[in-house]
């Protein structure tokens, strides 16, 4: 062997050794478990969405090949936004080094280290994946049967209240037992201080008409006081200091559940939590559908319609007639869904990216925090453009063979739409950070 051979062979030696002792220093309690638990745990615990736990050493290491695979893809943790495009306060990303630290522990036998204390499971709220435990929990007298038929149904239920006074409302969080049979929640809190809170249907089954919704509950819905929803992937909406809405002291919140067709009998008990502040709020909050179902619904181009076995796109112009300071988007598509971005134009012509989704997925549609408050000047006009794939080619596709698809809340239909959640501007609003709690 020759002397450049040798010595080739022991940089490699060297190389190689190296690695192996800087991977055989990577341990459970040191590197993978912090990671591990801020990104994972959140969602993989007992009660949450996911379908396994992720708390523990032994849950942990024996699922190390797949979470490396899963991790060194991307798909988990899953974020779907594009963050060359914009970047939102809470991405769920890995860095390059923790990917790396995942994929060296479970190739080195997943060493677990020492630890001063003994391992225990991280301080979350059972039932939230808020910081602390809710102040009012409003829940279903008793589980819904929903029947195994493949029919979706759209049922709407009262959650009556009578509290000491208003309050003010710092986050707010739909809970259910059963979340894979939903394909979304909507719900809006009414301020009744007078009607009748009791002697009307706990709920009332919307799927063919809206007639006995109205007739039901509209005295109900004189006073809106804030609408919002649940879609797969989302968490809980909160609001930084001072920023909010104001619960009422006696009211209803009216929970619509959209329940997708299932093929066996399932059980369903559902709600809203809340969580209040002391301080008041000074900045009331308000949240605008913008698309489908809200703003600009008959003004999509071309008219909001896909063919069989065609691929399509749309787009809405909606121009701001106050200047707003912009908190967070929301986007919502069904399953025909393939890209989705959002942008402002302002009458300088300058550009405000909002969000860009290059591969749209049904089952993750979180809520996208800015940094800091976005100034959206009036005059502005807010760009969605939306494309869809009603082919054979898409594998989330409802239909088969594909079917025309119109716009309309049904998981066989479609949806363009962006919920923009939105405060009257103050001077200096876009310098200010978003503390999200």
């Amino acid at each position: 062997m020759s002397m450049r051979s040798s010595i080739t062979l022991l940089l490699l030696f060297l190389i190689t050794g190296l690695r192996d002792l800087s991977a055989q220093n990577i341990t459970w309690f040191g590197h993978i478990a912090p990671i591990i638990h801020r990104n994972c745990t959140p969602c993989h615990r007992q009660g949450e969405a996911a379908p396994f736990p992720l708390v523990t050493y032994e849950e942990v290491a024996k699922r190390a090949s797949f979470i490396k695979r899963v991790t060194e893809s991307r798909y988990m943790p899953p974020w779907k936004p594009d963050p060359h495009y914009v970047s939102f306060a809470n991405e769920r990303k890995l860095t390059v080094e923790e990917i790396k630290m995942i994929g060296d522990w479970a190739e080195h036998g997943m060493p677990r280290g020492e630890s001063a204390v003994k391992e225990t499971a991280p301080d979350f709220i059972k039932g939230t994946l808020f910081k602390r435990e809710p102040d009012l929990v409003l829940k279903m007298k008793s589980p819904y049967a929903l029947k195994g038929d493949n029919v979706e149904r759209f049922i709407v239920y009262k959650l009556p209240f009578e509290l000491p006074d208003s309050v003010a409302v710092e986050a707010i969080e739909f809970t259910s037992n059963n979340r894979k049979v939903i394909h979304h929640a909507n719900y809006e809190i009414d301020d009744v201080p007078e009607a009748d809170l009791h002697n009307t249907a706990d709920y009332v089954d919307n799927t063919e008409s809206h007639l006995d919704y109205y007739q039901q509950y509209v005295n109900y819905r004189k006073q809106m006081k804030y609408f919002g929803g649940w879609i797969p992937g989302s968490t809980y909406e909160s609001y930084p200091d001072e920023m909010g809405w104001v619960m009422p002291k006696r009211g209803v919140v009216l929970l619509t559940v959209h329940y997708a067709p299932v093929g066996r009998d399932e059980e369903v008990i559902s709600g809203v939590q809340f969580f209040f502040r002391k301080k008041p709020v000074k900045r009331q909050i308000k949240a605008t559908t913008l698309g489908s179902g809200g703003v600009g619904e008959k003004d999509i181009e071309p008219f909001f319609y896909i063919p069989a076995n065609v691929e399509k796109t749309f787009k809405l112009n909606v121009k701001m007639t106050e200047t707003q300071s912009l908190m967070y988007v929301w986007p919502h598509m069904h399953l025909l869904g393939k890209t989705f971005k959002a942008y402002a134009v302002t009458p300088q012509k300058d550009t405000i990216r909002l969000v860009s989704i290059p591969q749209w997925d049904f089952n993750w549609q979180e809520i996208y925090w800015f940094p800091k408050l976005v100034k959206i000047p009036k005059g502005t006009v807010i760009t969605m453009e939306g494309s869809y794939d009603n082919t054979v080619n898409n594998a989330s596709n409802p239909s088969f063979p594909p079917q025309l698809v119109y716009g309309a809340m049904r998981t066989k239909d479609e949806m363009m739409t962006m919920i923009i959640m939105t405060i009257p501007y103050e001077k200096g609003d876009e310098d200010q950070e978003i503390k999200r709690q």
